[in-house]
């Protein structure tokens, strides 16, 4: 014996005397399994780690393919093996197949791209790529698709390209069928055709040298259209793939493949007219995981191209009628068929008839393929909507699933069905789901009814009971603005307003729980409660009421532990208005307004104090205060034109301008208005365009404040002018009114905070120097819009202020639109100083000021921002910026009141 064997030997002895060998897999799996606690487990992972550890310290060459297939399998149940990773590339430099496949395999679970140990791999690799054995080549190419960096891909694909043209069918199929990670046979499989087992994964290599390097994939062109000549299914299913991935990242390639279209349509009608093979059949279907495969690159390839469209469709209509649909691998075919059809430019009787697959689906008792059936119908109920509305009934039933996923899917695809031939019906059936379903549901449906609702009504009562119906059932569940909108719609609805309040008044008796149905009720009752006690409605049989059960009502709203604050400013605002309404209890209505002036809610003693000044020093002004609102419009643009949505049906209406109330209002009741409002150096806005109200004895609050001589004074001579100025006439004369620019007053920014940006641009009038025209312009940066801005302006008593109508309340973000307003003054007096008492409310910006007011101001070069608080104004002196304190600031909302007061 040589001396170096001779060493050898004694080391080798060594080693087994000094350290027993270690427990086979097999035996370290059936101690796991024994088990009978996780600390038992991790107690017997912990020594075994030690014990492999230990022999990988002693450099133990005769069980280290042992010891690592032991880690990888305390790998799989979550116990740390990292130390094991240079063990690996040990093995993938072994001679030995059995090493080697350990080694690659460890690789494969314990290293990933994001490890630079992997990089010592590379050579070992590119060595294997070039073995002599089609097995080594094997385990490489796995590895590369496997875990293969862009580095090590780049370095590699030259190799790979080699064996992707080789002539050997199993490293043809190694390289083609790597794309198949999710593509598992059976086990069946595996022991009739080992070969075809073996290089199952092998096709990954090429798929994934592309998704890392893209620029590569013109190297495996030539090649990739071969593949398509080959018999093997396994050749053929990996190389479908392969065609796949290319055409879905390079539009070239797609192009370029759009060719093969015929070729892939004469696979699969072969595919469907073969007879019975054992090797490929699954539940009676030919090879379905390779029809799945060329239907989904069929539909890349015939997308936005008629002839590849036209050259499938008889193939696709084919798969469609003559796959059965007993199995669910037939359901699976069925499925991808549909989606095929659905994306490319097919027939119109072709989309009909994936969409009754669809619907046959939906009656299949697998929970998944149900759900996968809604979810396409929602996909096209947009493109193919006709089709779709057959299976109405059978959608609407899934509403009534046990699985919350299927029922809001229903739900989804039941809202996008509703027209105005069907809505009646369908919203019978969602009424009726809202009803029953869990609360996680309520919200959503409750929106899309009231939106289906405005969209499709087919009657303003109908509008209103569904609406009604929504508040009934699932009040609590609505969005914010539910309780407007619904406001709005009554009030625009004059033929309906004791059939309204009646059944709101019904609705509320005795149950306050639904709080936004209690809201509206207790608007509808303060604005149309002489209707109620009247009787006067037509549509029902009119129920008696007296005016102290109406008080009873809106008294029991104001005590009840389930009132919210707001709430209880409606009932309160409602019982205030209801003294103008009610003739036998208005001392009742004075004692209920004056306890709640010493409510502990703020709010609420707020309004109280405010109406007892009502009663007490301006009992005379309070019926025109009080008096019903007005018909409300939503003006969409400034011009003449209005889009009015009535019953689902668009109409353009033509807006007129009506000229402001001329009579004059007689001086006391200026001055009684005056002393109501503050201060008398400051009067309130005086729009010149007011929207339509009806007459009323007392005239409107606007009407009291428009054309009067605010001085209290006797009129003088230059008064008529006063009342009426120049500036009313605009467009009577034929020369330019207004100068480009006002002499000695430059633009000014007077906000920019916040994403909201205010310019005021000046100009002065040709025909009266005396008048000076003042432009808004608001901007929004933010990502959200801005609604219901409100600018509001004031001058001393001196001036006359005409504030027109804005262009918009909302204004959008990104800068994508501006609103403008024009402010005109007019200031007899040339050489006096004046200011701009401003204000500009939010209320729903996406600054979260809601329920404030937002003040800037500039002072001495020093700029300061915070939220207004209810004692302080904006003031404005010719683009410098105060703030101005305030006695008192009433916040009514215009909705629940009809105006707004403010004392300073």
């Amino acid at each position: 014996m040589k001396p170096l064997e001779t060493i050898e030997v004694l080391q080798t002895t060594f080693f087994s005397q000094r350290m027993p060998a270690p427990i086979r897999l097999r035996e370290l799996i059936r101690t796991i399994r024994t088990a009978r606690t996780q600390a038992e487990e991790r107690e017997m992972i912990q020594k075994e780690c030690a014990a492999i550890r230990s022999s990988f310290r002693e450099e133990d060459n005769t069980y280290r393919c042992r010891n690592v297939a032991k880690l990888l399998y305390m790998h799989m149940l979550g116990y740390p093996a990292h130390f094991g990773q240079l063990e690996c590339l040990k093995l993938i430099a072994s001679q030995k197949f059995t090493d080697k496949r350990i080694g690659y395999l460890g690789a494969m679970l314990l290293l990933d791209e994001r490890q630079d140990v992997h990089l010592l791999m590379t050579n070992c690799i590119k060595n294997d790529l070039n073995h002599s054995t089609q097995y080594v080549q094997g385990l490489a190419l796995c590895t590369l698709g496997c875990m293969g960096s862009s580095e090590m891909c780049r370095d590699l694909a030259g190799e790979v390209e080699k064996l992707l043209k080789t002539s050997n069918s199993y490293l043809r199929k190694k390289m083609t069928e790597m794309t198949l990670s999710e593509y598992l046979p059976s086990v069946q499989d595996r022991a009739q055709n080992s070969l075809s087992v073996d290089s199952r994964n092998a096709a990954l290599c090429a798929v994934h040298v592309i998704r890392k390097v893209p620029e590569l994939m013109e190297m495996f062109l030539p090649a990739t259209k071969n593949l398509l000549n080959e018999k093997n299914h396994g050749v053929l299913h990996t190389s479908v793939v392969l065609l796949t991935e290319m055409c879905e990242r390079s539009p070239d390639m797609l192009a370029h493949f759009r060719k093969l279209v015929p070729q892939l349509v004469r696979i699969l009608k072969n595919l469907i007219m073969s007879g019975y093979s054992p090797e490929h059949d699954v539940s009676g279907i030919s090879d379905p995981f390779l029809q799945v495969r060329i239907l989904r690159l069929l539909r890349i390839l015939g997308r936005n191209d008629d002839d590849s469209s036209e050259a499938m469709n008889d193939i696709l209509a084919q798969v469609a009628t003559n796959t059965e649909t007993s199995k669910n691998v037939g359901n699976a075919i069925l499925y991808e068929t549909v989606l095929t059809i659905m994306d490319i430019k097919s027939e119109s009787g072709l989309r009909v008839l994936a969409i009754n697959i669809l619907g046959r689906f939906l009656l299949n008792n697998d929970k998944n393929i149900r759900y996968v059936a809604l979810t396409s119908l929602l996909k096209t109920v947009q493109t193919d909507h006709n089709a779709v509305q057959r299976h109405r009934s059978t959608i609407v039933d899934c509403l009534k699933d046990l699985d919350v996923s299927i029922k809001r899917r229903a739900m989804e695809l039941s809202f996008a069905l509703v027209n105005g031939n069907n809505v009646r019906g369908m919203m019978k059936e969602l009424l009726y789901f809202l009803d029953s379903c869990e609360p996680e549901f309520k919200a959503d449906c409750a929106s899309g009814i009231f939106l289906a609702a405005e969209k499709y009504a087919p009657s303003k009562r109908w509008h209103i009971d569904t609406i009604m119906r929504v508040l009934t059932t699932a009040g609590s569940y609505v969005r914010d603005d539910a309780v407007p909108n619904l406001i709005q719609l009554i009030t625009n609805s004059v033929e309906m307003h004791a059939y309204t309040v009646q059944r709101l008044y019904k609705a509320i008796l005795g149950d306050y729980s639904q709080q936004p149905l209690v809201q509206v009720a207790s608007w509808c009752i303060g604005e149309y409660g002489d209707l109620l006690v009247s009787g006067q409605c037509e549509e029902e049989e009119p129920i008696q009421v007296t005016e102290d059960e109406v008080l009873d009502i809106l008294e029991s709203i104001l005590i009840s532990n389930m009132s919210a604050s707001v709430t209880r400013g409606y009932a309160l605002t409602a019982i205030m208005k209801l003294s103008t309404r009610f003739t036998c209890t208005v001392n009742r209505i004075k004692k209920v307004v004056s306890i709640y002036g010493s409510s502990i809610d703020v709010e609420l003693q707020q309004r109280a104090v405010e109406y007892n000044a009502l009663f007490k020093k301006y009992d005379h002004m309070r019926p025109a205060l009080l008096e019903r609102m007005p018909v409300m419009e939503k003006v969409t643009t400034n011009g003449p034109a209005e889009i009015v949505q009535t019953n689902g049906e668009t109409e353009t209406s033509v807006l007129e301008t009506k000229p402001p109330p001329s009579g004059l209002q007689p001086a006391n009741q200026a001055n009684d208005l005056l002393d109501l409002l503050g201060e008398s150096d400051i009067t309130p806005v005086i729009p010149t365009a007011p929207t339509i109200k009806p007459a009323s004895a007392g005239g409107e609050l606007l009407d009291l404040l428009g054309d009067l001589n605010l001085t209290g004074s006797p009129v003088s001579a230059p008064a008529p002018q006063i009342a009426q100025p120049p500036f009313l006439l605009d467009g009577l004369t034929s020369q330019p009114l207004f100068n480009d620019i006002a002499a000695g007053i430059p633009s000014i920014t007077a906000y920019n905070k916040n994403g909201l940006k205010i310019d005021f641009t000046f100009e002065r009038s040709n025909t009266n120097p005396s008048v000076t025209v003042i432009t808004i312009q608001a901007s929004n940066s933010t990502e959200l819009d801005m609604t219901d801005f409100v600018f509001q302006a004031a001058v001393p008593k001196t001036f006359q202020l005409q504030l027109l109508s804005p262009s918009s309340s909302v204004i959008p973000a990104f800068n994508s639109g501006t609103i403008t307003q024009v402010i005109k003054v007019l200031n007899p007096q040339k050489s006096c100083t004046w200011s701009l008492v401003l204000k500009a409310s939010m209320p729903r910006s996406p600054f979260g000021f809601a329920g404030k007011e937002h003040w800037y101001r500039k002072l001495d070069g020093k700029e300061e921002e915070n939220g207004l608080s209810p004692g302080q104004f904006v003031a404005a002196v010719m683009g410098t910026v105060y703030v101005v304190p305030l006695v008192m600031l009433v916040f009514c909302p215009l909705e629940q009141l009809g105006f707004v007061v403010c004392l300073w």
